[in-house]
């Protein structure tokens, strides 16, 4: 049987590992997206890369609730477990959105050498400020617990 503090240990792995996982694959398709824009070649390379990025940041979100869970059992909900399930729940909506709404009209656009609509252009932007202030937020509050 585990000890308590190795069972911690191990509770904490996996949710740096979420957050490492969903951030380096957020960061990646945003900057990706804003390279596309306004560049044709781009817009159809970061259609391609989403299909790697989305379940990478969904296994990063996935470790990071399941983690969340025994940490929320084990410490309860302080100021700063609020303000992380807050910005959790944030962030699983955003990501549904961007997985259901957004992805399937990127497919649609695969292999058109054309730029996203500024419309859905618009969608995107803000939908990946929202994942990039969410996971760095995630980042600042788990550091902001240990200091």
């Amino acid at each position: 049987m585990l000890s308590e503090l190795s069972q911690i240990n191990w509770i904490l792995f996996f949710h740096i590992a979420g957050i490492i996982i969903g951030l380096g694959a957020v960061t990646v398709i945003d900057f990706m997206g804003f390279i596309s824009r306004k560049n044709k070649k781009w817009t159809q390379t970061t259609i391609q890369a989403h299909h790697i990025t989305k379940p990478l940041i969904w296994i990063g979100t996935i470790l990071v609730i399941l983690s969340w869970i025994f940490i929320i059992l084990k410490e309860g909900f302080t100021n700063i477990n609020s303000v992380k399930s807050i910005i959790l729940v944030i962030l699983i909506l955003n990501g549904s959105f961007l997985s259901f709404y957004i992805s399937p009209r990127l497919d649609k656009l695969a292999g058109e050498n054309t730029l996203l609509p500024k419309h859905l252009q618009n969608r995107i932007a803000i939908s990946m400020i929202i994942s990039f202030i969410g996971w760095w937020s995630f980042v600042i509050l788990t550091i902001a617990k240990f200091s």
